[in-house]
């Protein structure tokens, strides 16, 4: 049985099936808890079934990435948005009118 609190970003490996996969979000309202093995596969489980599991608190594996084909050559920087204007607050901001054109 588990009785350590999941985080986000933690790996964990399974005791029974040696499956090794990652906390990816955890929502306190519901009470889910949403993993990722490390073949991709989402799986989700409630807090209850989380305390029964018998899990192995484990370090990020080397090689996380080759299910999803990703290199260091991708350069995915988790602290940059994926796309440049993503985020920036002024880019949601539409103009009045058209150009050049005046209300009367």
């Amino acid at each position: 049985m588990t009785l350590e609190r999941p985080a986000i970003g933690q790996w964990y490996k399974e005791a029974e099936s040696a499956a090794l996969f990652e906390v990816v979000a955890i929502d306190d309202h519901s009470g889910c808890i949403e993993v990722q093995y490390l073949d991709g596969e989402i799986a989700e489980f409630d807090t209850e079934s989380w305390g029964e599991l018998v899990l192995i608190p484990a370090v990020e594996p080397e090689d996380w990435r080759a299910p999803f084909e990703l290199s260091d050559e991708d350069g995915l920087d988790p602290d940059e948005p994926l796309h440049p204007g993503w985020g920036n607050p002024v880019n949601s901001i539409e103009p009045d009118g058209a150009w050049e054109l005046e209300d009367y």
